[in-house]
């Protein structure tokens, strides 16, 4: 009697596309705050007359080179819808996503409607508020009222959900950087002194924020 060796091929496992594609998505939301962060910065720093104790970021969207700005704004507005749908593949939370999205909606509506020149900046362009404002200005403001409810809402309620899941350390993160946003809404709607200041360092915390939750599923991935 025979023996007959058999042998078993061991599969090859390679990535489904549906993962790689997760994984894509998840990538840009993981970039969209970090990189509008540092051309706002860069900018910031660098643009004659612009104070951010006085001047709001969305301000640079004004001028020559206001362009730099209104392209940040839409490019990391649409990586942060993008990367939305990322967040959706892998959260339990559905609201988490959706609040995500809709901050990115907003910040692509505030790259298309620019804010008006004022207090000095450009430089050129006198002191003060202007005696009327823009429809477009208009549409601005609402468009980031929107963008940073969405922001803050989505903060609490990743807060939440990690609460629930025992990650207390991580629900506190949340918890600070959606306050942090809330706070320096507040702040810079009452017109309280470096407002524009407070505004931009709550409003980056929670950008942030995000981009690391999207780079937590992406690692684990």
């Amino acid at each position: 009697m025979t023996a007959v060796a058999t042998t078993t091929a061991r599969p090859t496992v390679t990535p489904a596309p549906a993962a790689a594609g997760t994984r894509t998505l998840l990538a840009c939301a993981a970039v969209a705050a970090p990189l509008w962060a540092v051309v706002s910065l860069v900018q910031a720093a660098t643009r004659a007359g612009f104070d951010l104790t006085r001047h709001p970021l969305s301000m640079l969207s004004t001028g020559s080179l206001g362009w730099l700005q209104i392209t940040n704004f839409l490019v990391c507005g649409l990586l942060t819808v993008i990367g939305a749908t990322g967040l959706a593949r892998v959260m339990p939370s559905r609201w988490a996503p959706r609040l995500v999205r809709v901050n990115g909606l907003g910040m692509i509506a505030a790259g298309v409607f620019s804010m008006d020149a004022a207090d000095g900046f450009p430089a050129g362009t006198p002191a003060g508020v202007p005696a009327s404002l823009s429809w477009h200005s208009y549409a601005h403001f609402a468009s980031g009222t929107v963008a940073f409810a969405a922001l803050i809402a989505a903060c609490y309620v990743l807060a939440r959900r990690y609460s629930r899941a025992g990650d207390r350390a991580v629900a506190v993160t949340s918890r600070i950087a959606g306050t942090a946003a809330l706070v320096g809404n507040l702040w810079a709607m009452s017109g309280g002194k470096g407002g524009s200041l407070t505004l931009a360092v709550g409003v980056i915390s929670a950008m942030l924020w995000i981009s690391v939750v999207a780079a937590r599923h992406l690692r684990a991935r």
